[in-house]
């Protein structure tokens, strides 16, 4: 089976923070593979910008480079290096000065006419400082959008002045809030299985689903992250958004259409049907940790002080909760919500957890029946697995075992599974926000977390240790097993 290249229409793209991190580990080679794929149209030109002093032919050297480090060799052998290089200019600027505007605004104006987007892979503080300068030098014109990256605030109080400040210049509709996370395959996936097939959607409910788990694990730590990660936390970083979307998608109605509004309405619903965690349940639904020294697959690693640099820190490098979705189809369901650093393995998934056969026919000779489960794998080896009990093959009498329909989407389709960045920046260029997040959807997850934050800042205790390479403090397995349930590990 193979995919459907769709081409979109002219545009120019440019990217404050084009030499950062992010631009040379996403950005850059995800739209070098939109172009190799051939849906880059020839007009499509690519704008850097940032407060290095470069020339074209620099950013070009430095983008090669880029592709060298993040793209197989295989995929650089022709011609179309140089084609999608000869796509790139470069404009030095001063994000919150006036140098380098009307140099950029120049540059802008010399390129074939197309839709303008504007992606700000900067420090969240220069989105403001940004927009107003493209509102001043009139680049925000003409239909232009602008994509922002997390962290949009770092409480509910932050995200509003932000919204505020980027809504002065871009109208809503032409703002795109990214999670990397909604543009992964299997993520969207999850709504294919959920609306385009008659087997889910009627079990999709308190009747049939016992709980949910959804865990974002790393087995990296903070490293050259630490002074921002020292900031933010776990709870932050990815419960807030990352994990709460995924919950969005788990937990919402079905929409009237797959249109940007109706789906982000439904995640909109749920958000504000979470059952609030405060000073008075904190203690026993959620659990935070901090990782000491331990071990990882490549040897002995430090704890997070070490690298943090510092003999003391409150900040959480892993997080569990447990959360109730406070509506008709969910109630009595819990979710139960991990992430860390330095955690066992590396590992993305949501397990819906189905309840137990009421009756088993079959006697105690067959050994327990374990409940059905479906498991969506997001990352690595992305794919879902549908865990059902069936009988042992062979004669004298029957004996079952609860074993995986597995379908790994590298297996199923023979094509190459594009970085969500390549999905997600299409679609700014399409104008299509359905996998964005809409401004209240951001607030609505801050009016939940917020409380969780300052129950915490006001507990003596600090983040519970656990050691680097374990799956997290013990407190988070006795969160769950109090409720008779067990963390399920590894697509399990």
């Amino acid at each position: 089976m193979t995919s459907r290249v769709i081409p979109v229409a002219p545009f120019v793209l440019t990217v404050f923070g084009a030499t950062g991190d992010l631009a040379r580990r996403k950005l850059i080679p995800a739209l070098f593979h939109r172009d190799l794929a051939g849906q880059l149209p020839a007009e499509a030109s690519i704008v850097g910008v940032s407060r290095r002093v470069f020339t074209d032919d620099e950013f070009r050297a430095f983008a090669r480079q880029a592709l060298v480090d993040h793209v197989p060799a295989s995929e650089m052998q022709g011609p179309e290096i140089d084609r999608f290089l000869a796509r790139l200019h470069y404009v030095p600027v001063e994000a919150e000065a006036e140098q380098g505007w009307l140099e950029l605004a120049g540059m802008l104006s010399q390129q074939a006419e197309g839709i303008r987007v504007f992606y700000l892979a900067t420090a969240p503080q220069l989105f403001g400082p940004i927009c107003e300068r493209l509102g001043k030098y009139g680049l925000s014109e003409n239909g232009a959008r602008v994509v922002i990256e997390k962290p949009i605030g770092k409480d509910l109080a932050s995200a509003l002045k932000l919204n505020q400040q980027v809504g002065r210049i871009f109208p809503e509709d032409r703002v795109y809030r990214i999670d990397h996370y909604l543009g992964k395959e299997t993520v969207q996936n999850l709504m294919a299985l959920r609306f385009a097939n008659a087997l889910f959607e009627p079990l999709w409910n308190n009747a049939h689903i016992d709980h949910v788990q959804i865990t974002v694990a790393e087995s990296l730590g903070v490293e050259e992250r630490a002074g921002y990660y020292d900031t933010a936390g776990a709870l932050r970083d990815m419960v807030q958004n990352h994990i709460l979307q995924l919950l969005c998608l788990v937990a919402m109605e079905p929409p009237s259409s797959l249109d940007a509004d109706a789906v982000r309405d439904e995640k909109l619903k749920v958000l504000r049907a979470l059952k609030p965690v405060d000073e008075h349940n904190v203690a026993a639904v959620t659990v935070r940790g901090q990782y000491r020294a331990g071990a990882s697959a490549g040897g002995a690693v430090p704890g997070y002080l070490e690298e943090l640099g510092s003999n003391r820190s409150q900040t959480e490098t892993f997080v569990a909760v447990k959360a109730e979705v406070e509506n008709w189809r969910w109630a009595g369901v819990p979710f139960y919500l991990r992430t860390g650093k330095r955690l066992a393995s590396r590992v993305s998934e949501i397990v819906v957890a189905f309840r137990p056969v009421p009756h088993s026919v079959f006697g105690e000779s067959v050994g327990p029946i374990d409940p059905n489960r479906l498991v969506i794998r997001l990352q690595p080896d992305e794919g879902v697995k549908l865990w059902l009990m069936i009988k042992d093959p062979g004669p004298g009498g029957i004996r079952l075992s609860h074993v995986p329909l597995d379908m790994s989407f590298a297996k199923a389709f023979k094509v190459r599974n594009p970085d969500a960045y390549e999905r997600l920046i299409l679609d700014v260029v399409r104008g299509n926000q359905t996998l964005f997040m809409r401004r209240d959807e951001v607030e609505a997850a801050w009016r939940w977390v917020d409380p969780i934050l300052d129950a915490w800042r006001n507990e003596k205790d600090p983040p519970r240790p656990y050691t680097a390479g374990t799956w997290g403090p013990s407190a988070s397995i006795a969160l769950i097993e109090r409720d008779g349930r067990t963390w399920l590990e590894d697509g399990a």
